[in-house]
């Protein structure tokens, strides 16, 4: 692959303008992969790196059992939580890190509902996440339809959809396929003023877009740790609860982690106060000390610089995209408007999947979404302007030369 066309100088000058560059340097990127899919996995921070291996090593290896308290690993699930409660404008003991998206939307919906005794409607969109809604279907048949009911409409009839029969709206920020972003604000405002809880999914917005979740008054929020906070594969995701709400969660996944007392080993559960109450089996220490070493790569700046450095970044992946005559075979998915789209770009392709896939041979990493789009996303902590108008002659080759046409890249994989 010929990537040896000289740099402009132009894009030279933004990299030296760029108040976040030396973040590029705490990630361990390998040198020869431009990577557009932090959206999907963030990369290992040489902070993790080290983190991992103590804990391996003196933590488990050598302190054993005793590192629950010398360690503090039984506070991990708050102390990573707070770190994430800064980057979503919640204050403190209202954000807790635990389990899975799923897991926490279930949790989360399922406290809602006993929260909402006279509405049973679960309102969401037609295009949320498959999984957030497999989550609502499967409370739906557990409580059954006159207790619980997912209703879903098209993105322009979400506002008309809040009615009084509605106990909760429950809805990503940013769609996962072509980046598409609600407005949490005005959403939650209208819900709330109609008697309605509020549920977020935040997992394509935490660590890159501004957000005020106390401000806004939202209810409830979750979001995964391994997108943009860069917390590894699998990391535990987290669920913020408005403190207002906190004497009247009763979440239904009760287990010895969130009971009052756990070490009393007491046979009747009695629910501990506040967020703590969404932990239920033992935490998972070595992801969740991954996860919150990450997070110390936000310590020193702020979501206004990482918003504006990721819009950048994608606004010249698209104005090199789209002023090029040879690329005009891929059709723009995402808002044009950065302020009506998440830090990610979605272009359609009928061969979308074979382009993804040498791409990424090309060591431009890049995902596929079904049926026919390729994401590209735009993490800028480690991301630069030169990887950026690399990334487009390497793209501009393989869709001029068609060399995507081979039988290789036809080839699904089982992870795309």
């Amino acid at each position: 692959m010929n990537t040896s066309s000289t740099l402009p100088q132009e894009i030279r000058e933004l990299d030296q303008s760029d108040p976040l560059s030396t973040k590029h340097d705490e990630f361990l990127v390998p040198a020869n992969i431009i990577y557009l899919n932090g959206n999907s996995l963030g990369p290992l921070t040489k902070n993790s790196q080290q983190r991992a291996q103590e804990v391996v090593r003196e933590q488990w290896g050598k302190g054993l059992i005793a590192s629950w308290n010398t360690h503090a690993w039984i506070d991990l699930p708050f102390t990573a939580g707070e770190k994430i409660a800064t980057l979503i404008g919640a204050a403190q003991q209202q954000l807790v890190c635990c389990d899975s998206v799923s897991i926490n939307l279930l949790k989360v919906l399922a406290s809602c509902m006993q929260m909402q005794p006279t509405r049973n409607i679960i309102l969401s969109q037609k295009e949320n996440f498959p999984t957030d809604l497999y989550v609502a279907q499967g409370l739906e048949t557990l409580l059954g339809p006159t207790r619980c009911i997912l209703r879903t409409v098209a993105e322009p009839e979400l506002a008309q959809a809040l009615d009084e029969e509605v106990a909760v709206l429950f809805l990503s920020q940013v769609n996962f396929r072509n980046g598409d972003k609600h407005d949490i604000e005005r959403l939650t405002s209208l819900a709330k003023a109609r008697g309605i809880l509020v549920v977020w999914d935040l997992s394509h917005s935490v660590g890159v877009l501004p957000l005020k979740m106390d401000e806004w008054e939202v209810d409830f929020a979750v979001g995964c740790g391994y997108k943009y906070l860069n917390g590894g594969p699998g990391a535990p995701a987290f669920i913020y609860a408005n403190k207002k709400h906190h004497a009247a969660i009763r979440q239904p996944i009760q287990g010895w982690m969130g009971h009052r007392e756990p070490f009393t080993f007491d046979p009747d559960y009695k629910n501990a106060a506040g967020v703590a109450q969404f932990l239920t089996g033992t935490p998972p220490i070595l992801s969740l000390a991954v996860l919150d070493s990450a997070l110390d790569v936000f310590e020193d700046i702020t979501i206004t610089d990482i918003n504006r450095k990721a819009n950048a970044l994608a606004e010249l992946f698209l104005d090199l995209v789209t002023n090029d005559k040879d690329l005009h075979c891929l059709a723009l998915e995402s808002k044009a408007d950065s302020a009506l789209r998440g830090t990610q770009l979605a272009f359609s392709h009928a061969d979308a999947y074979a382009i993804s896939r040498a791409l990424n041979k090309a060591r431009v990493v890049v995902d596929f979404r079904s049926p026919d789009i390729i994401r590209f996303g735009f993490s800028p902590l480690f991301l630069r302007f030169e990887d950026i108008w690399r990334a487009t002659q390497i793209i501009k080759e393989i869709v001029k030369e068609k060399t995507y046409l081979a039988d290789e890249f036809s080839q699904k994989l089982k992870v795309t």
